[in-house]
């Protein structure tokens, strides 16, 4: 099915001398839901998941520089920027206000537009992130900055290293060892090429870590509302790290999804996307998690 789905309105966005490829899947008469990427991610990593949101949402897509269809150049990313560019988009579209829906790396660019543009949120749903400077999340980026930087080996060895970092025992019992290994081939292949890519979405983090504590009063300052969607098995990011967000947004509410670890959306889609459509239909904290037992 994820073969037959093409958005209704494409294109690309010229802006800083960049082009950034975006995409509009709806006609315009609903409220839209943005889903940000993740580091490695591009715009058809959704394909698989729109059919569920589409039947009562619209849904923008788009790749931030060094991803997909955006413009690869080796140049310095900002985490502010990438997320002026959706508000770009979204004046592009002609939409006043979104919910912008951030996973892992996507989290951070949720957290600037919710920052930069209060104004423009229905919700924020994030998941698998954190606002906090944290010397373990500074090592676990120095070592993947490693990998990055060394040879075809060494980036090889670095799909088994994230891989094995990023999923939870549930998932790989159960996905069969060759799809787990194609995962890993086509990660390889997008960005053997394209490592510098890696390395600037990476590097990018260093300006928003090291002035954390002025976007952290920001950030308190959203009071849309927000939803933290965390894997209980989570170990890229540990849930001491994720926690401290619901004490950051003023109306935000914290659940737990049982057995997932770090990419929620991907392990447990029977939990996060009916979680995710019950609360933007809310558009209140106050709202019914599916399935009780599946949360912890």
């Amino acid at each position: 099915m994820a073969d037959e789905i093409t958005p209704d309105r494409s294109g690309h966005l010229e802006v800083d001398g960049q082009q950034v490829w975006w995409e509009y899947h709806g006609k315009g008469d609903r409220e839209a839901v943005c889903l940000l990427n993740g580091l490695a991610m591009h715009t058809k990593a959704w394909y698989g998941f729109l059919p569920r949101l589409t039947d009562d949402y619209d849904v923008i897509l788009y790749d931030f520089l060094g991803q997909g269809e955006s413009s690869k150049e080796d140049i310095p990313y900002f985490i502010d920027e990438l997320a002026r560019y959706l508000a770009l988009i979204m004046d592009e579209l002609g939409v006043e206000k979104v919910h912008p829906m951030g996973i892992s790396y996507g989290g951070f660019i949720a957290l600037e537009f919710a920052r930069l543009y209060p104004e423009r949120l229905h919700t924020v749903v994030l998941s698998g992130i954190l606002a906090s400077r944290e010397k373990l999340f500074q090592m676990y980026q120095d070592i993947s900055l490693r990998f990055y930087r060394g040879n075809k080996g060494e980036f090889e060895l670095y799909t088994h290293y994230m891989y094995e970092k990023i999923f939870s025992e549930r998932f790989v019992k159960n996905i069969p060892d060759e799809q787990l290994a194609a995962m890993r081939q086509r990660f390889y292949d997008r960005y053997i090429d394209y490592r510098h890519c890696l390395i600037r979405l990476t590097e990018a983090q260093d300006p928003f870590f090291e002035n954390i504590e002025e976007r952290v009063e920001g950030y308190r300052r959203v009071t849309a509302p927000t939803l933290i969607l965390a894997g209980a098995h989570d170990r890229a990011i540990p849930l001491w790290q994720q926690e401290k967000l619901a004490e950051i947004f003023p109306n935000s509410r914290y659940e737990l999804v049982a057995e997932s670890g770090h990419v929620v959306y991907i392990e447990r889609p029977d939990i996060f996307i009916p979680a995710l459509k019950a609360f933007m239909a809310a558009k209140s904290v106050d709202f019914e998690m599916p399935d009780g037992e599946a949360t912890a």
